[in-house]
């Protein structure tokens, strides 16, 4: 069995459960710190839109309660990273953070974890390392499907409003980390039965959740709705320029299209672009692409009548990825964006 235990909760208890932090806040500072965080493997399951209770694990900050995706990280170059992780399951796992190298080590990484054990990775930030990670479970394939996974932003030194030095400005900036789920592979991992080959995805989140469109069970209610969450819903006046650290643990690919404004695209896989482009999709590639982009809030130039207010929808041009179960359209993932 690959579980110490399955949480006994339901509905929307076990939905706030098993959220994780998107959204960021930061005051640059002059000097170098060490960022604490301490770290819990375990698993418990989950309620898809269509009612299948599926098994997942994640890092939480209790010994018996996943968050999906982790809490998030922020820190400055210069800062040392103190990461505490300890495995509350029967099987071996770790935690590394892709795109940082430590030392002769190709990637940041607790190392191996024994059932019971603990491990600390720490890590001091270089200079030019500005940008936004993905930390997860590589032990295998597939665990940072299970829910193992979480975002790192690291801002560059004595600096609050650019992705790194004379970048575009921003006010705000949270994750928005997608998510494939194939049942059928979650159950195995829980069962202790082979592994499928195939990798078919039936579920598809944004940092953790799926939406609920109006007048289905849930929708409005920011534990369960992601159109509601608010680490992924934008929500501003005009000129809340916010910075998107969008990242894509699963395994296909995605078009993320915003309504009302273009994104000012940033970066492509870690690679800050020659030029800014603004585009109104983006290209996030599978298996461990990430972008980062500002969406602008201006008063949308399309809108006729003229508006400074009003909601829009953020969602993504793989249609399979807006269904649940291979149905439920409007109940993938998808979040909103809301000028106040």
């Amino acid at each position: 069995m690959e579980r110490r235990a399955f949480l006994k909760a339901g509905g929307a208890s076990l939905a706030s459960a098993l959220m994780g932090s998107g959204m960021l806040t930061w005051s640059a500072r002059s000097e170098a710190a060490t960022i604490s965080q301490t770290l819990y493997i375990t698993d418990g399951t989950k309620t898809m839109p269509d009612g299948v209770s599926v098994y997942v694990k994640g890092y939480g900050t209790t010994a018996n309660t996943p968050l999906i995706p982790a809490p998030s990280i922020i820190c400055q170059e210069g800062d040392t990273l103190s990461i505490t992780v300890y495995n509350m399951l029967s099987v071996t796992h770790n935690l590394v953070i892709g795109g940082l190298v430590s030392g002769s080590a190709p990637i940041a990484s607790t190392g191996d974890i024994a059932p019971g054990g603990n491990k600390t990775l720490t890590y001091t930030i270089p200079s030019g390392a500005a940008g936004s990670y993905l930390f997860y479970d590589n032990k295998t394939s597939y665990n940072r499907f299970l829910g193992l996974h979480g975002g790192l932003a690291i801002m560059p030194a004595g600096i609050s409003n650019q992705l790194y030095s004379g970048s575009p400005t921003f006010v705000k900036q949270q994750f928005w980390i997608l998510n494939d789920i194939d049942p059928a592979l979650n159950t195995a991992v829980k069962n202790g039965t082979t592994i499928p080959t195939n990798f078919t995805p039936r579920y598809f989140t944004i940092n953790g959740l799926s939406s609920r469109p109006p007048g289905a069970a849930g929708h409005g209610d920011p534990t369960i709705d992601a159109l509601y969450d608010p680490r992924s819903r934008l929500s501003g006046h005009v000129g809340d320029r916010t910075l998107v650290r969008m990242l894509n643990t699963g395994m296909c690919s995605h078009a993320v299209h915003t309504h009302a404004n273009h994104m000012e695209w940033l970066t492509d896989r870690g690679t800050i672009r020659p030029a800014v482009w603004k585009k109104d999709t983006l290209y996030l590639r599978n298996n461990l692409g990430k972008i980062d982009a500002i969406f602008p809030f201006e008063a949308p130039p399309d809108a006729y009548p003229p508006v400074t207010s009003g909601h829009f929808p953020m969602h993504l041009h793989d249609e399979m990825s807006q269904t649940a179960g291979g149905g439920l359209y409007q109940f993938g993932s998808m979040t909103e964006l809301e000028f106040l």
